[in-house]
């Protein structure tokens, strides 16, 4: 599939949307790509399918908060710096490219680089959404390396990391980020095409490009967005959305620490419809209407404008806004014992046990 401006503008909405409030918001990664196109240079999809066992896939993303993304704008640069670094490492050439994660600016990324590159773009990921640190990703669940990983900053630095522990690898290239001003272009666990199929979320840009054209095609029919997006969803992987709260801002704790943009949003409900606290580490974690929990990662809690269902990131987030917190199921893959030890409640040091979000309505 190659991408189309439209296409473009519509997967970066649905990346918003995955994003479950995190990811870093896709607009100036969506620019960056509209560049590109503009220029003349192809953005091309692929299934895993098309690739040979062997392939070499090199996964690409931006880390640091989301936060610091609206003061200091990627270049853009940083991520082909990365990539070449990570291949000269390797001593191999890359096939193609993938996100690490679906939702938010890590979605355009790997549009970027291939579009600079000329290298196609995996149709699939390892978050099924956003996820803050780099070992929550379903490829370390089912046993892939993460290194060796490489690291670049916007000043022309690169470094690579090696160890034999993917949560080491995330603090160490913690420590890399915030030296490198907050925000840093990655790729790491390198692996063939066969794993790839083996371990990663199939479909996620695909479904990201079909979210946000549902969304878009509401609106413009003068139909319930939200309506749509549940019917959309029912089709695929996700199986489940639904709306949980409506209300306004009355809110927002917000600071960045350690690289994170952590904190709480709070929002009343219209009507006396109570009180939905939201707690966040770079992406939303958990939804307590009235102190019960209603939501719980990894399942997605989505922020969204009440009355466009545009996307509205954690760093966005404003006293007065009209909210609409709308939750999605994640896939099978994610719902394992194995998964949830790496991206469920406890890994975020929340004492509350995973209940899947379909039987929490």
């Amino acid at each position: 599939m190659e991408l189309t401006l439209e296409g473009l503008r519509d997967t970066a909405r649905g990346a918003a949307v995955l994003g479950t409030g995190g990811g870093g918001d896709p607009y100036i990664g969506r620019l960056l790509v509209e560049q590109e196109l503009k220029a003349g240079h192809r953005v091309e999809i692929i299934g895993v399918d098309e690739l040979p066992d062997e392939a070499l896939v090199l996964p690409s993303a931006m880390m640091g908060a989301p936060t610091v993304f609206v003061e200091k704008l990627p270049s853009g640069e940083g991520g082909r710096a990365a990539l070449t670094a990570l291949e000269r490492r390797l001593g191999r050439r890359a096939s193609a490219t993938m996100p690490i994660e679906c939702g938010g600016i890590n979605s355009m990324m790997p549009l970027l680089l291939g579009a600079q590159l000329g290298l196609p773009i995996v149709d699939a990921d390892g978050m099924g959404r956003a996820f803050p640190e780099l070992q929550m990703e379903t490829f370390n669940v089912y046993g892939v390396p993460g290194t060796p990983m490489s690291i670049a900053g916007d000043h022309g630095d690169t470094a690579i990391i090696e160890t034999d522990d993917n949560v080491r690898m995330e603090w160490l290239a913690r420590g890399l980020t915030i030296r490198m001003g907050g925000a840093a272009y990655i790729c790491d666990y390198p692996m063939d095409a066969a794993t790839v199929r083996r371990t990663a979320i199939p479909g996620t840009l695909s479904l990201c490009r079909t979210i946000g054209r549902a969304l878009r095609e509401a609106r413009e029919r003068h139909e319930d967005p939200f309506a749509a997006l549940t019917a959309t969803l029912a089709d695929t992987i996700y199986t489940y959305g639904a709306v949980l709260f409506r209300g306004k801002v009355v809110d927002v704790e917000r600071r960045t620490i350690e690289g994170f943009a952590r904190g709480q949003v709070t929002l009343e409900g219209f009507d006396g419809g109570g009180t939905l606290v939201i707690t966040f580490q770079n992406e939303h974690l958990v939804a307590r209407l009235d102190g019960q929990v209603r939501a719980i990662v990894p399942d997605l809690i989505c922020t969204l404008d009440s009355e466009t269902a545009e996307p509205v990131t954690t760093e966005s987030l404003r006293y007065g806004q009209r909210i609409t917190v709308y939750t999605i199921s994640t896939p099978p893959i994610m719902r394992s014992p194995a998964a949830l030890a790496v991206f469920g409640p406890s890994a975020f040091g929340l004492t509350d046990p995973y209940v899947p979000v379909e039987t929490l309505g």
